[in-house]
């Protein structure tokens, strides 16, 4: 044990001098301490990781054997960003691959593709497929994105459409089948990465959905919604209540602009028509003319099963086209969110 100072001194001064003699001596031989810089890696160039966009579920990597997606599948390192602002997939009717429609055996079990023009529906645990199969060849023969709005069923036609409603989240999307699978018991469409994260099931892995096959019929109709001419809104916004100061053109659409869900989801005062029975509804449109109704009604009938049943009801100078009825409010905003923009209509809830 090293004896204390004042003990030093008390011996005499010539050891305290000697000691101190030491002390220096030592110091001198002592390696420098570093000093309170810290020194830079990499020529003083510091590594910023990438921020990460905060509206994306935080997933295990692929292949960590973690996650709600299939074994080895998972997220890529670096999504684009803004995926949740890609549009669904660009409907138009194509000729069917005759190749990708073949009957053929997955597993031992024979799956014989569709190619007729028979409606589709179909419920069932929906999941996704990502890095393992992105830029691989589909069945097809197009290149898997994992960042576009594709996905694989084991017998709808090659390449064709579907609507693919998740019926937990209740967010519809619509999809290009372009690729067979997936080859198991409990799943029935496997769809692709961004299609899953607007769906809200990236996270989870999957979800309980419904399947629609849009038929070259639909697909015809909603080509000619989005050729046909934009209705003009009013530009003053008002209540669908007040009557128009002077007739609106043919075929405009007399309703305020709606910017966003909140909007959307609130109730608006409304006529009490006869023709409506009591509950929530969407109105569609207002037009000066009634054939014009009867044409904006034709227009919105593939999407009847969201909308419920379709009435043009006179009210004042206008005809009214409604859609319902529906129990709830949310019901009703549930399913104007569902309409895609393509149908070319921003519907307000009202109550009767």
């Amino acid at each position: 044990m090293r004896a204390p100072l004042d003990t030093l001194h008390a011996r005499g001064p010539g050891l305290a001098m000697q000691l101190a003699v030491l002390l220096t001596l030592a110091a001198c031989g002592t390696a420098p301490q570093k000093s309170g810089n810290v020194s830079m890696p990499h020529a003083g160039k510091v590594k910023i990781p990438v921020r990460q966009d905060p509206t994306m579920p935080v997933l295990p990597a692929a292949g960590s054997g973690r996650g709600g997606y299939y074994k080895d599948d998972g997220p890529g390192d670096n999504p684009p960003a803004n995926l949740r602002d890609v549009p669904d997939a660009e409907v138009r009717n194509e000729p069917y691959s005759t190749r990708s429609n073949r009957p053929y055996v997955v597993f031992g079990k024979t799956y014989t593709p569709i190619t007729d023009n028979e409606p589709f529906t179909q419920r069932g645990t929906g999941s996704w497929y990502g890095k393992k199969f992105h830029g691989q060849r589909t069945s097809s023969g197009e290149i898997y994105d994992m960042y576009k709005m594709t996905a694989a069923h084991p017998t709808l036609p090659i390449p064709s459409y579907a609507r693919v409603t998740s019926l937990e989240s209740g967010e519809q999307v619509i999809v290009r089948i372009n690729d067979r699978g997936p080859f198991h018991p409990t799943r029935v469409i496997d769809v692709s990465y961004t299609a899953a994260l607007k769906l809200g099931f990236l996270g989870k892995g999957s979800h309980q959905v419904l399947v629609e096959r849009l038929l070259p019929a639909q697909i015809d109709a909603i080509l000619a919604v989005r050729a046909a001419p934009k209705p003009v809104p009013s530009v003053v916004a008002r209540s669908i209540d007040t009557p128009p100061e002077s007739e609106p053109e043919m075929g405009a659409v007399v309703q305020p602009e709606i910017t966003s869900m909140a909007m959307v989801d609130s109730t608006v005062a409304a006529p009490a028509p006869s023709a409506l029975a009591t509950g929530f509804y969407l109105q569609l449109g207002a037009y000066s003319r009634a054939d014009n109704a009867e044409a904006g009604r034709a227009q919105l009938a593939p999407y009847a099963q969201m909308l419920g049943n379709l009435d043009v009801v006179p009210a004042g100078p206008l005809f009214r086209l409604y859609g319902g009825p529906f129990t709830s409010r949310a019901d009703a905003a549930r399913a104007a969110a569902s309409l895609p923009a393509s149908a070319g209509v921003k519907p307000i809830v009202i109550e009767r």
